[in-house]
């Protein structure tokens, strides 16, 4: 066996640890670059969003692996569950982070915010960024309405799971 086939059997094998870990741990992306030696080295990013990007610099040639099945989205209560001013995620209308990052209300500092209390959003239109990892990642709106309530202010840290706004 040749030493670029066993580095590139090596890279596979690594890039699958990478998955198992990103699935086991339910981490949403896992990035990790490995050096082999001043011209050679091997760029990962495995990520949830059911894509995996290996980027290889020198004679190594790169390996696909599959990447692990994205989460499932989370469940929203049913329309006629009562909703409580004490608990914003559990209203029928409370879109919730998917990840642990920091909130930018507008795409950039001094631009205006995506959404304003009382504006009207579309399926699909950017609600908020949730920075992870200095990656931005744009929070969707999961349906057409009106913006009811915002519960979060530009530049707050937030956790998987935490509300965010409110849109009914």
């Amino acid at each position: 066996m040749t030493k670029k086939t066993e580095t590139n059997q090596n890279d596979v094998a690594f890039i699958q640890a990478l998955a198992e870990i990103l699935a086991e741990n339910d981490l949403t992306e896992l990035s990790v670059k490995r050096e082999y030696d001043e011209n050679d080295s091997l760029n990962v990013r495995v990520s949830r969003r059911a894509e995996v990007v290996a980027q290889v610099s020198g004679p190594v040639a790169a390996a696909a692996v599959p990447a692990p099945a994205p989460a499932a989205a989370p469940v929203s209560a049913p329309a006629d569950t009562p909703a409580t001013a004490d608990d914003p995620a559990s209203h029928p209308g409370a879109v919730t982070s998917p990840m642990v990052g920091t909130v930018y209300l507008q795409p950039e500092p001094g631009a205006p915010a995506f959404i304003s209390l009382g504006s009207t959003v579309a399926e699909g239109d950017t609600l908020m960024i949730v920075e992870a990892m200095k990656t931005m990642n744009h929070i969707p709106a999961p349906k057409s309405g009106t913006v009811k309530r915002i519960l979060v202010d530009d530049g707050d840290a937030v956790e998987f799971g935490t509300p965010l706004v409110i849109v009914e």
